[in-house]
C-alpha cells in the first residue's frame, strides 16, 4: 500500500455495544495459543501429576475469585456474577474426573489431557441447539486458558497494564481480562467477535467505555499506534479520521455532555407533568453502595432491590443476620423513601455455589428458579423474609416475590411470610406489621390472572424483560433471533394495558421495573397506559424526570390509545419517537 492509501479515512461498521465516543491510539492484542507439550508420565509419578492438576485448579479458583471480588467492589454484584459461571466450570466434577481418567488411560501429561478434554466439551456444547448452553463455551475457553497458564507457569498479559490511555482492538476479550479494564486507562474497545450481550460488553457499559463489537476483521485492519474513533452510538469505527471528522465528533461529544447537564438540572425536581400529575421515579439497585447514586440522580426510592448479589458472593447461603445488616442499612439510609426488596431470584443464569441442582437444566430460564426454589427451600426463604421484615422497623420497606405464575404460588409464599412473622413475634423482634407485599408480573399466566392475584397482594411490579421474552417465545440473549424481541409488539403492549387495568380495578398500584422503564421513549406510553410508578437504572433517571416535566398526562393517554390501535411494531416505534421529539427536540435536537 502507498502512504496515501494507508492514511486514507476508512469507516468500519459493527455492533453498537456500549454508548459513547472515544478517539486515540490503538493497542492491538492478538490472542496466542498455548504451545502444549505432550509426553508420557511414568506410572509412579501419576499421583504427582494429579496433585499438580489439583494445585492448578486451586490457584485458578483463587485468581477468578479475586477478580470476582474486585469487580463486585468496583461495579456491583450484577456484573460480578459473570464469574460464578467460571467458578462452576472449575468445580465441574464431570470435567475433572474425565481429565484424570484421560491421564490414566493414555499416560500422557496433565496439560495435554486437560486441553483434550476441554476441546471435547467445547465441541459438544457448540453443536447443541440451546443458545444458552452454546454461550457457555466462552466460559470454558476462559477457564481453560487460565488453568493452562498455571500448569505451564505462564503469565497472561494484563490489559490494564498494556493499554494505558489506548483503545483496545482484539479478536475478543475474555471476561476475566475484561475485569481488569480501568475507565481512566482504556479509552474504548473494538473487537472482531462479540455481541450486545457478551460479557465484555456488560463490563464496558458498566465502566462507561465506548465499545463496538462484531467487526469480524478489525484486528487485521489495524496496527498498534493507528489513530481511530470509536462511535459506540452508531456502531462505527473510523480509521485515520480526517480533521473534519474529528471536529464533527468533538462537537457531538460536547453536545451530549451539555444535554446531560440539562437533564441533571431537573434531577432534584419532582417528576411532575405540566398538568400537575406525578409519576414516582424509583431506581433499581443491587447493593448498599448504590444508595448514594440514587440521591444524586434524583431517585424517589428503590423500586427493585435485587438481593441475589448477597447470595452469589457468599460461600453458602447468607444467614438471616448477614442479610438483615444490609437490608436495614439500605432502609435506614433512604428512609422515608420506599425500598422494594425482591426476594431471591436465583436460577436461570444466576447460580451460587450453595445451590446443587444436579444435572444442568436444558432450559434454565423456565426451570427451577426464583420463587420455585424458595418454596422448595423454605428455610432459606424464611431467613430472607425475617431479615427483610426486621429491616422494615428502620424504614419504608416492601417485599416483592419474583416469577409468580398464579394464585397458588402467591398464597404459598404468603403462608411462609406469615410463619416468618409468627417466629419474629415469638422472639419479640421489631418489624412493621403492615409491611406491603407485592408480586412481580413477568409470566404470561400471571398477566392473564392479574385480577385474581390482585386480591392477595398490595401492589404489582411488571418485569418487562422476562414478560416480553416469554410472551414472544424469544430468548433475549440469542443474537440469531434478537430482532424478534420487540417491546413494540402489540401483544406486549396489550398485555401491559390488561395488567394495569386489573391493578386499577383492584385499587392497587402497578409499577414497571424492566428495561422499558429505563428507556425515555417508553415512559410516556407506560404513564398513559396507567403505570403508577417506574423503576429504572439510576443513570437514566435525570432524563426521565426531565422528560416527564415536558409532557401532559392527557397527551400520554392519547398516545397510549393510538398505540393500542396500531398493529405494526415499526409504526408504533415511529409514534413513540415522534412523541419524544415533539417534547424533547428543543434539548436533544433532531435525530
Amino acid at each position: 500500500m502507498t502512504e496515501d492509501v494507508q492514511k486514507a479515512e476508512k469507516i468500519l461498521r459493527g455492533v453498537a455495544a456500549s454508548p459513547g465516543v472515544a478517539h486515540g491510539e490503538v493497542f492491538v492484542i492478538l490472542q496466542k495459543e498455548h504451545d502444549i507439550p505432550i509426553f508420557q508420565v511414568e506410572d509412579a509419578l501419576h499421583s504427582q501429576e494429579v496433585a499438580r492438576f489439583e494445585e492448578a485448579l486451586s490457584r485458578t479458583h483463587h485468581q477468578i475469585a479475586s477478580v470476582r471480588n474486585e469487580v463486585a467492589k468496583r461495579l456491583g454484584e450484577e456484573e460480578a456474577k459473570i464469574f460464578d459461571a467460571h467458578l462452576m466450570v472449575l468445580e465441574d466434577k464431570a470435567l475433572i474426573d474425565e481429565v484424570i481418567s484421560e491421564m490414566e488411560d493414555t499416560g500422557y501429561n496433565v496439560e495435554y489431557c486437560f486441553r483434550s478434554v476441554c476441546e471435547r466439551f467445547i465441541e459438544a456444547f457448540s453443536t447443541l441447539q440451546d443458545e444458552y448452553i452454546r454461550e457457555r463455551v466462552a466460559d470454558i475457553r476462559d477457564v481453560e486458558k487460565r488453568v493452562l497458564d498455571n500448569l505451564l507457569g505462564e503469565t497472561s498479559n494484563s490489559l490494564a497494564e498494556m493499554a494505558a490511555d489506548r483503545i483496545i482492538a482484539s479478536e475478543d476479550i475474555a471476561p476475566s481480562d475484561a475485569a481488569e479494564l480501568e475507565q481512566a486507562r482504556v479509552l474504548g474497545i473494538v473487537t472482531d467477535a462479540g455481541s450486545r450481550t457478551s460479557h465484555t460488553v456488560i463490563m464496558a457499559r458498566s465502566l462507561s467505555i465506548p465499545a463496538v463489537v462484531g467487526l469480524h476483521d478489525v484486528t487485521q485492519r489495524l496496527m498498534t499506534g493507528d489513530y481511530i474513533i470509536v462511535d459506540g452510538y452508531e456502531g462505527l469505527v473510523i480509521i485515520n479520521p480526517t480533521e473534519a471528522t474529528l471536529y464533527r465528533y468533538g462537537e457531538l461529544k460536547e453536545e451530549r455532555k451539555n444535554i446531560q447537564k440539562v437533564f441533571r438540572s431537573s434531577a432534584q425536581k419532582p417528576a411532575e407533568t405540566q398538568d400537575k400529575h406525578t409519576l414516582p421515579v424509583y431506581a433499581n439497585i443491587g447493593s448498599l453502595e448504590d444508595c448514594d447514586e440514587i440521591r444524586e440522580a434524583g431517585g424517589e426510592g428503590v423500586g427493585l432491590f435485587r438481593t441475589e448479589a448477597l447470595f452469589m458472593k457468599a460461600d453458602g447461603f447468607p444467614t438471616e443476620e448477614e442479610q438483615f445488616q444490609i437490608y436495614h442499612q439500605v432502609a435506614q439510609r433512604l428512609n422515608p423513601l420506599p425500598v422494594v426488596i425482591r426476594t431471591l431470584d436465583l436460577g436461570g443464569d444466576k447460580y451460587t455455589s450453595a445451590m446443587a441442582f444436579g444435572d444442568p437444566e436444558s432450559n434454565p430460564f423456565m426451570g427451577f428458579r426464583a420463587v420455585r426454589f424458595c418454596l422448595e427451600h423454605q428455610d432459606v426463604f424464611k431467613d430472607q423474609l425475617r431479615a427483610i421484615l426486621r429491616a422494615s422497623a428502620f424504614g419504608n420497606v416492601r417485599i416483592m416475590y419474583p416469577m409468580i405464575s398464579g394464585v397458588q404460588e402467591l398464597l404459598q409464599a404468603n403462608a411462609v411470610l406469615d410463619e416468618a412473622k409468627d417466629e419474629l413475634r415469638e422472639r419479640k423482634a421489631a418489624f412493621d406489621e403492615n409491611t406491603k407485599v407485592g408480586s412481580m408480573i413477568e409470566i404470561p399466566s400471571a398477566a392473564v390472572t392479574a385480577d385474581l392475584l390482585a386480591q392477595h397482594c398490595d401492589f404489582f411490579s411488571i418485569g418487562t424483560n422476562d414478560l416480553i421474552q416469554y410472551l414472544l417465545a424469544v430468548d433475549r440473549v440469542n443474537d440469531r433471533i434478537a430482532h424478534l424481541y420487540n417491546p413494540n409488539h402489540p401483544a406486549v403492549l396489550r398485555t401491559l394495558a390488561q395488567i394495569m387495568e386489573a391493578g386499577n380495578k383492584a385499587k392497587i398500584p402497578v409499577g414497571i421495573c424492566g428495561e422499558m422503564a429505563t428507556d425515555p421513549l417508553y415512559v410516556p406510553l407506560l404513564f398513559g397506559l396507567g403505570a403508577h410508578e417506574i423503576s429504572a437504572t439510576a443513570s437514566a433517571l435525570p432524563e426521565i424526570k426531565f422528560m416527564l416535566r415536558q409532557i401532559k398526562l392527557k397527551d400520554a393517554q392519547d398516545l397510549a390509545k393510538d398505540v393500542l390501535n396500531e398493529s405494526e411494531p415499526d409504526a408504533i416505534a415511529d409514534m413513540l419517537e415522534t412523541f419524544y421529539l415533539n417534547h424533547m427536540e428543543h434539548v436533544v435536537g433532531k435525530k
